[in-house]
Parts: structure tokens; C-alpha cells; sequence
């Protein structure tokens, strides 16, 4: 075992240092230059579309429309990716960023929000483009489908690789740890053993993973718009309470991003690097730009055009960390506890205890339980059809029963490894996802281009300068 944590402790520190945040940033930057800033520009028309993508109940004897083709409303499809990347990266994550890096790391959180809104918006546009409709009927996509069908047989292997490191790090990042940190947090909280948390989220979950895609989506469309809400109302309620500290936590984030900070309390200090280096790996960390894991869920929806859903697409990144983590960071920045040398997700539950005395660590732990248990779902979903493109359609069954069995071994176990084992695949996903973006970079000019100037392109129908 000793071994096994050298050797994926050596991976875990290249996939993840600073030539991964560079290409992770620089194929971001890349897309946003290309598309000439058009996420941040229409953004919003992006929630306008969303709002118009909820679901439409067919009137008796209507029959879907091309332009329909799906399973689940853009909107769920959103929510569905959104239930996987609004977990306890927003609420530990942040807290590790601020800790490790100073207040600066929140300013570079961002930057890579901004730029992250261009990959994310790629990655839909892709996945719906080179979809593809299984033996079932059901519409599935992500990265190792336009891999396939984008960049042809040849790259097939590295689709391959793709599927191979979603699958896996779906059973840690996605699901065992999950469990474990709910467990951790519940017993911590209310002393609910970590037998019984496991027990029951396997119940929950297993009743909406075993019901597939449209069921998982119907449960992330209800959820996920409920727990964002009361959390941001949550945090805003500790920034009324603390709002003469909110212009001095804006001050702190904006100057110490280009200056280094000195130790302070049990703050150990923290260089300009530190500050871009922690807070670009927890912003990934947080909204999954890059990882080719939300285009997944975006390839099941009932889209018109791929430009649509991409529009759609890019507004997770914005909700996950311009919105929640924004209100995490300046929770607890706008009270001294960041100063006392805590990290993670206590920090978090710290500083809300700190404006709200003993209900603040309570929201923090049923916020994480509930961000936790919907990062299940999502995940679920996504590891299934990595599973699915390896092994074919009737694979899907037996990896959500596996799936669903992990999650009350997970809230026991000691997780040290299988951490670092998830953690590793979960940045392996980026490397195949990244170069296939790059490449068919081009063809989300052209459909972007051609949906702006009004030539619309339905998913299917073929297009000039298709390949890279």
C-alpha cells in the first residue's frame, strides 16, 4: 500500500502542478480569444435561454420535433451537471484555496471562472454535435464521443482513455468520498454514526441512480435550484451580519492576489504563487471546466442547436463559482477565523458559526450533505456512460449496482488512498478532453459563427470545415 501511495502520489503531483492548471487556463483563454469573449458577452442571453429551456409538456398526440431530440430539458441538463459540480468543492474547497493560498486565491478562483465559461461552453457544444443514440434509444456524448466522432477512428484510443478515467474516478471524487464526508460531517454535527449516513444516502441514491438518466434529472431539477437558493441565502444572511467587513474582504481578495501576504495568527502566510496555484486548482477543482465530465449530461438534452445548449452550458461555471464560492469566500473572509490556521470544510463552519452562534455549523453540514448526496447522482450518470462506451449498453445495469453498493463502504472507510487514487484520474479525464477541444477548436468557431449570423445547424446535418 506503501507503494501504491508513492506511486499515485508522484502522478497525482504532475497531472495536478502547474503544467495542467497552465493547460487547463491556456486552452480556456484560447477559446474565449476565439470566440471573441462571447460567453462573458452573452451571458445574459445564456439564463434567458435557460429559463426557456424548461421542460414543455406535449400537448395529447404530439409527437417531439427534431429540434427536440432528447430525453431530458435543457434546463435539467444544466441542473444535472450542476448537481456534480455545486459540492463540497464550494464549500471545502474554497475554504482550502483561502487557507493555503491567502485571500488573493479567490481573485484567480475567478479568473478561471471567466475563462472556464469558454471550455464549458465547448465542451456542450461538442457533445451535442457528435452525439450519438444507443441501442436503447437514449442520446449519449461527452468527450470520448466527439473524440471518436470528431477527430475520427484513429484517436478512438483516446477516447478510450477518457471513458477508462471517468469510470474510475467516478467511484472516488464522485462517489465514496462523498459519502465519507457527509458521514464525517453528520457525526460530527449530530453523532450519526457513519454506518447508518451510508445505509440511508444508498437508499436515496439507489432509488434515483437505478431509474436512469430521466429520473436522475428530474430529482437534480428540483434539488439542485433548492439547496443553491437557501445556501446563497444562508451566506447572504451572515454578510448582512457582517456587513462592515464585506469592503475590507473585497480589498484583501483584490490586493493580496498580486501581493505576497505575511503570517498572521495561525495563518501561515502565503506568495503571490501560492495564491494563483491554489486558487486555479480549487476553481477547477470546484466547476469541473476542462474535465469533460458536464458535457455527459449536456449531450442528453432536448436542444435545437449546439450553440444553444453551449450557451446554457457555460452559466454552471458561472453559478458554481462566481455565485457560490464568491458567497463561501466572503462568509469567511468577513470574520477573523481564516486567521486561526483552519482549513477546509471546518473554516467553512466556523465562520458561519461565527455570525450565526450555533446554527452556523448546522447549515454548513446539511448544505454539505445535500451538495454531496446530488454530486452522487450526477456522477452516477456520468461514470455510467463512461462504463457504457467501453463495455457497451448492457454494462449499464451492473456499474449502477456496483455504483450504488460503494457508497455505504465509502462513508466507513479510511479514504486516504482512495482519494489520491480518484483525485489522479479525476485530472487524467482533463489531458484527453483538452486536446480534443484544441483540435476541434474549429468547429465551435464555425457553429458559433454560423448560429450568431443566423444559419442554424441542427445536431446531425452536415457542416463545411467539420473536421480540424
Amino acid at each position: 500500500m506503501e507503494t501504491l501511495n508513492s506511486i499515485f502520489g508522484a502522478i497525482n503531483s504532475v497531472v495536478w502542478g502547474p503544467l495542467m492548471l497552465i493547460l487547463l487556463l491556456g486552452v480556456g483563454l484560447y477559446l474565449q480569444i476565439g470566440l471573441k469573449l462571447m460567453p462573458i458577452r452573452k451571458l445574459g442571453m445564456g439564463f434567458r435561454l435557460m429559463w426557456q429551456g424548461r421542460d414543455r409538456k406535449l400537448a395529447p398526440g404530439e409527437k417531439k420535433t427534431k429540434e427536440e431530440e432528447g430525453e431530458i430539458s435543457p434546463f435539467n441538463a444544466l441542473m444535472t451537471a450542476l448537481s456534480a459540480t455545486i459540492g463540497t468543492g464550494n464549500i471545502a474547497g474554497v475554504a482550502t484555496a483561502i487557507a493555503l493560498g491567502g485571500p488573493g486565491a479567490v481573485f484567480w478562483m475567478w479568473v478561471t471562472a471567466l475563462v472556464g465559461m469558454a471550455t464549458k461552453f465547448a465542451e456542450a457544444v461538442l457533445a451535442v454535435r457528435y452525439r450519438e443514440t444507443d441501442s436503447t434509444g437514449y442520446h449519449v456524448g461527452g468527450p470520448m464521443f466527439y473524440i471518436k466522432n470528431g477527430l475520427g477512428r484513429k484517436w478512438l484510443w483516446l477516447g478510450g482513455a477518457f471513458a477508462f478515467f471517468g469510470a474510475v474516478a467516478a467511484f472516488g471524487i464522485g462517489n465514496t468520498v462523498q459519502s465519507n464526508s457527509v458521514a464525517d460531517a453528520l457525526d460530527s454535527t449530530f453523532a450519526i454514526p457513519h454506518w447508518l449516513t451510508g445505509v440511508v444516502i444508498m437508499v436515496l441514491a439507489g432509488a434515483v441512480i437505478l431509474g436512469g438518466i430521466k429520473r436522475i434529472a428530474k430529482v437534480a431539477g428540483k434539488l439542485v435550484p433548492i439547496m443553491g437558493i437557501l445556501y446563497v441565502l444562508a451566506g447572504l444572511l451572515v454578510l448582512i451580519v457582517n456587513a462592515g467587513q464585506i469592503g475590507e474582504a473585497f480589498r484583501l481578495i483584490f490586493f493580496y492576489a498580486f501581493n505576497p501576504m505575511a503570517a498572521a495568527g495561525g495563518f501561515a502566510g502565503a506568495a503571490v504563487m501560492a495564491a494563483i496555484r491554489f486558487g486555479v486548482a480549487r476553481g477547477i477543482f470546484s466547476n469541473e471546466a476542462g474535465l469533460g465530465s458536464a458535457p455527459i449530461a449536456h449531450a442528453a438534452a432536448k436542444t435545437k442547436n449546439p450553440v444553444r445548449q453551449g450557451l446554457i452550458a457555460m452559466l454552471g461555471t458561472f453559478i458554481d463559482t462566481i455565485v457560490v464560492c464568491t458567497i463561501t469566500a466572503l462568509v469567511i473572509l468577513t470574520s477573523t477565523v481564516w486567521i486561526g490556521g483552519e482549513a477546509g470544510a471546518s473554516l467553512t463552519a466556523l465562520s458561519f458559526d461565527a455570525a450565526l452562534p450555533g446554527y452556523g455549523n448546522q447549515i454548513v453540514s446539511l448544505a454539505l450533505a445535500v451538495f454531496a448526496f446530488t454530486t452522487i447522482l450526477g456522477w452516477s450518470f456520468y461514470g455510467e456512460k463512461c462504463f457504457q462506451f467501453l463495455f457497451g449498453t448492457r454494462s449499464i445495469m451492473l456499474y449502477r449496482v456496483l455504483f450504488v453498493l460503494a457508497i455505504p463502504l465509502g462513508a466507513m472507510a479510511q479514504l486516504g488512498f482512495i482519494w489520491l487514487m480518484a483525485d489522479t484520474f479525476n485530472a487524467m479525464m482533463a489531458i484527453p478532453n483538452l486536446i480534443a477541444l484544441a483540435l476541434l477548436s474549429p468547429v465551435v468557431f464555425k457553429l458559433t459563427r454560423d448560429y450568431f449570423d443566423g444559419k442554424e445547424v441542427l445536431p446531425g446535418e452536415e457542416l463545411d470545415h467539420d473536421k480540424p
